[in-house]
């Protein structure tokens, strides 16, 4: 994307996209949503002050110029909460810059994102996690692709893995070991404990497979040798949807919702589900307090005795 800014203000916007990768461990996928984001802004502000924008044009931003940005988004069609995220990586970008070169941002920094409906998370029930399970391994072409699939969506629910994380598992993680180290989003590592379920899916699934996974190579191999994509995951779990009649939700991250609803469920502690799922904010972990409350109010809509 060609942006109409000045050398200084697109040296300054890689400086700020450096620190987020090297202080702040954000993803190469993250960096390149900001950089579109923050890129966005910076060339609606060229369009709108009639000239090529600078850092001083970011000096003196006034509360009209991030009313009229935001009227721009919705005019092209941007979604509420899209556009709170957009609004998130500006007022991040400003407030680096501002602290770097003296200037107020709080014109940017006081700008309220617009209010939108937060997407729950869909977990499955129990049941249907189990059913989902035993249902990928019956379904496939071979017996060591079952087990394969088995041992994948097992680490999703029974470890609250992301399907990046469990992908990303090499032959040297088998025999899997009770703490289980996880390199998450960003680079961040953090320790998962193992169950036995989890530990045995694996080792049968190491056991069958026509190939034995390497330990510099991925762990889970599609059918050729190669790395077994999400596609793949998916496809299985598209398939065990069908065939048990469960909604559209019920893909390879819900299993990861499933984990966190059910642990909090039976009394887990929210700082510790925080630190399985590898969240950075607790308030991302806390959608599923408000998933069990809805669960409660369901289960209270049906039971309870009406006059």
């Amino acid at each position: 994307m060609s942006l109409a800014i000045s050398p200084a203000l697109r040296d300054a916007l890689e400086g700020w996209l450096t620190h987020l990768r090297a202080l702040d461990g954000a993803a190469a996928n993250t960096a390149e949503a900001y950089r579109a984001d923050v890129g966005g802004f910076l060339a609606f502000l060229g369009q709108h002050q009639g000239g090529s924008a600078g850092t001083n044009s970011l000096h003196d931003l006034a509360p009209t110029d991030m009313r009229a940005w935001m009227a721009h988004e919705r005019q092209r069609g941007i979604a509420s909460r899209s556009l709170a995220r957009e609004l998130s990586a500006v007022k991040s970008f400003l407030r680096w810059l501002s602290d770097r070169e003296g200037f107020d941002a709080t014109a940017v920094l006081s700008a309220r994102a617009p209010s939108f409906q937060r997407k729950l998370p869909r977990p499955l029930d129990e049941d249907a996690a189990r059913a989902v399970i035993a249902a990928v391994e019956t379904q496939a072409r071979d017996d060591w692709q079952g087990a394969r699939d088995a041992a994948v969506v097992t680490l999703l629910y029974g470890c609250g893995l992301r399907i990046s994380e469990a992908l990303g598992l090499t032959g040297a993680a088998h025999p899997l070991p009770e703490m289980l180290r996880v390199l998450g989003k960003g680079g961040k590592e953090r320790l998962v404990p193992v169950l036995p379920a989890a530990r045995a899916a694996v080792a049968r699934y190491v056991a069958l497979c026509p190939i034995p996974p390497a330990p510099g190579g991925p762990l889970f191999l599609g059918a050729r040798g190669g790395a077994l994509s999400r596609r793949q995951v998916a496809k299985a779990m598209e398939q065990a949807r069908m065939a048990l009649g469960l909604p559209a939700s019920a893909t390879p991250h819900a299993l990861r919702h499933s984990f966190a609803t059910h642990l909090l469920s039976a009394g887990g502690d929210l700082r510790a589900i925080q630190e399985l799922l590898g969240h950075a904010s607790l308030s991302t972990t806390q959608a599923y307090t408000a998933v069990d409350t809805a669960r409660l109010m369901e289960v209270y809509a049906r039971a309870h005795p009406r006059a």
